[in-house]
Parts: C-alpha cells; sequence; structure tokens
C-alpha cells in the first residue's frame, strides 16, 4: 500500500557503480535545493574499503533527484564518508568529512593497529554555488583531532549554523572519538568511546575543538552525536550509546555554543531506540524539538518521528515511517511548512536504498 506523504528514492544498492549507499546527510540550500549526501560503497556494504562521499541534488522539494555526484574520493580507493554538512551564515554550504586508508578498519584504528597516514583524518570542502560544485578537501585535522584519540568521526548528519545569542555564525559539528585503552585491555571496546564539538567561528576557514566528553568507565560512553538549537542559542545534543547506562540514548546541553558542556552527557531512556545513529530538528512555531531514529529497542527497524515540547525532556512519537526495517537517518526542514526525512530503510534489511520523505510540520508538531 503506497504512503500517502511523498517519497522519493534518491539511492538504491547495486545502481551508479555502487554496491551500497549509506550513512545519509542532508540540507537546503538558501534556493531551496535539497543536498542529500550519502557513502557510496564499492566493494561491499561494510565500513571500510573503497567509499566514496557523494551527493545527490534536488530542485524540487526532494521529489525527483538528479544525477550522482562524488563529492570526495580517497585518492589510495581507501574510504570518505561521515558527512556533515551545514549552510553557513553567508549561504556556502560547508561539508566537513573525515577518511582512512584502504587497509583501515575501525578495528584496527581503535587497537592502535594502523599507521598515522591510515588513520583518521578530518577534511572540509566547501560549496559556493548551490552545492554544484566543491572545493578540493582540505586537511583540518591537527586543529579538531587531539594526538591520542584514535577512532574519529564527524556527525554523520547535517551540522548546525547558529543563529541566536553572542555565537551567532558559529558552525557547530558533533563528533566522536576513541581514547587508547589502559594496558591489558582492548582498545575496541566501547568503554573508550567519547564524544566533542568541532567548531568554527569565521565560517570553516578555522577549527578546534569544543566540549569533551569521555569518561572511560563502562557507565556512558558516547558516541555518534546530532545537536538542535534550541530558543536563546542553547544547544540540545542528543547521541547514541552502547554502556551499562539505562536505554542506547544519552543527552546533555550547551549554553556557551559547544564549547563546553551544562553537565556531561546523562541516559535519556525516554526515547526507545536501537544502538544507532539518530537525527535532531528544531522547528520554531510551535517551539518543537523533533528526533528521527528506529524505535524498537532490539533492532534496526520502524523508523519514527518523534517530538519534545519541552526541549528534549519528554518524548512522544508523532509519524511512523513503516514497520520495515531502517537505520540512520537525517531530518531537514524543508520549507515552512515541511520536515524532510532521509533515511536508510528496504523490505528485506535497513541498507537496500535511502529513502525522502515529505511530512507536512503541522502534523509533527500539532500546530
Amino acid at each position: 500500500m503506497a504512503s500517502r506523504y511523498p517519497t522519493s528514492v534518491p539511492y538504491r544498492a547495486a545502481t551508479d557503480g555502487y554496491h551500497t549507499f549509506r550513512i545519509p546527510a542532508a540540507v537546503v540550500t538558501p534556493s531551496g535545493a535539497v543536498l542529500a549526501f550519502a557513502e557510496g560503497r564499492r566493494g561491499s556494504a561494510g565500513d571500510s574499503g573503497h567509499i566514496d562521499l557523494v551527493l545527490k541534488r534536488s530542485t524540487d522539494g526532494g521529489g525527483t533527484w538528479g544525477e550522482l555526484r562524488v563529492v570526495a574520493s580517497e585518492p589510495r580507493r581507501g574510504t570518505v564518508g561521515n558527512p556533515a554538512p551545514v549552510v553557513a551564515s553567508d549561504g556556502r554550504i560547508v561539508l566537513v568529512s573525515v577518511r582512512q586508508g584502504p587497509s583501515a578498519t575501525e578495528q584496527k584504528i581503535r587497537r592502535g593497529q594502523v599507521q598515522a597516514a591510515e588513520g583518521r583524518r578530518v577534511y572540509v570542502q566547501v560549496s559556493e554555488d548551490d552545492g554544484l560544485t566543491w572545493s578540493p578537501p582540505r586537511e583540518i585535522t591537527a586543529g579538531v583531532k587531539r594526538p591520542e584519540w584514535r577512532w574519529y568521526a564527524t556527525g554523520p548528519g547535517h551540522a548546525l549554523c547558529l543563529r541566536h545569542g553572542p555565537h551567532a555564525g558559529r558552525l557547530l559539528v558533533p563528533g566522536n572519538h576513541s581514547l587508547p585503552p589502559v594496558p591489558g585491555q582492548d582498545g575496541a571496546d566501547g568503554r573508550y568511546d567519547g564524544g566533542h564539538a568541532l567548531l568554527s567561528d569565521d565560517g570553516g576557514r578555522t577549527w578546534r575543538v569544543g566540549y569533551v566528553d569521555d569518561t572511560p568507565d563502562g557507565y556512558l560512553n558516547v558516541n555518534e552525536t546530532t545537536a538542535a538549537e534550541l530558543p536563546g542559542g542553547r544547544v540540545y545534543l542528543n547521541s547514541r550509546t552502547d554502556s551499562s547506562a539505562p536505554g542506547t540514548r544519552a543527552d546533555a546541553y550547551s549554553a556557551d555554543g559547544g564549547q563546553t558542556l551544562e553537565r556531561p552527557f546523562r541516559p535519556q531512556a525516554g526515547l526507545t531506540c536501537p544502538v544507532v545513529e539518530g537525527s535532531l530538528l528544531w522547528w520554531d512555531d510551535p517551539g518543537t524539538l523533533l528526533f528521527s531514529a528506529p524505535a524498537v529497542p532490539d533492532a534496526r527497524a520502524v523508523m519514527t518521528i518523534r517530538a519534545s515540547g519541552d526541549e528534549g525532556v519528554t518524548w512522544r512519537p508523532v509519524h511512523t515511517v513503516s514497520g520495515l526495517p531502517a537505520a540512520y537517518s537525517d531530518l531537514v526542514r524543508v520549507d515552512a511548512a515541511t520536515v524532510g526525512l532521509l533515511f536508510e530503510t528496504g523490505d528485506f534489511g535497513p541498507y537496500e536504498r535511502i529513502e525522502f520523505r515529505r511530512v507536512p510540520a503541522a502534523e509533527l508538531t500539532g500546530a
């Protein structure tokens, strides 16, 4: 049965020369074009190997999509991924991503088994023409990755350009990293996960590390993180966790534009999810915080948008996409009346295609 909500498919597995498309991220440009980023995985659905960062554009609000464009590729056929795009205050689209060499895997990196040139490095690119063309990738690793950090990832999903308060114009990209283990322990253990922010106060030209939250106690160790700006410039952050704390989500707030946290991340057990990435979006009128992720605790399935009227304290489901498998997602403001959801799904597994769904904002916010 067809959905009554307009839904399109920008990416489908085994097309355009790629085995699988994963890790969606979306922004809407000042002209209204929807940019849908993803990882184009050449040889398999796996997280390492030959992976390009790809893009499709839509000029009709996500109804149809143009041809695939490769935004960045690793020269040795390694991995480029974890897209974190953001529209800067001057209208340029800034794209932060990470890359690693062809022989590296996440487990090897976490265990310290790769050379620096093969490990995770951070890059930024800029488009000044609505995403049609992109500057060459420029490395910013030295400014945003501390020497002791091993694994490193940006987002994934859209980043923030703050609009309010003393830090208006600041770019904030949530990130995560891993610490080296104590002697005799495995660095791949989730207790060594941590979160941080990448900050830029000059439109993406220079970058630094903001807050850092990494306590390897095994209770709560944040991973992939999404963020939204609340009224007045306060920032709400929500993270994936896989530790002994209740549930699989954690959240925190920043009152200084991501430079520090008001308190460390704490469990947010009110959001029932598997261990997976999620996405946040603030909707101004009425003031509503939206969150997207699968909604069952033990499987990547049942993609659902939830809403909070109290800035992330409590949540309620407001839109269920389907009962199908589903995994990563990104929320975007398509126009004044429409929320867009770019998400991984499939009939028999969550990575068969990436779909884009348009949902009337009034149905999500109760306006």
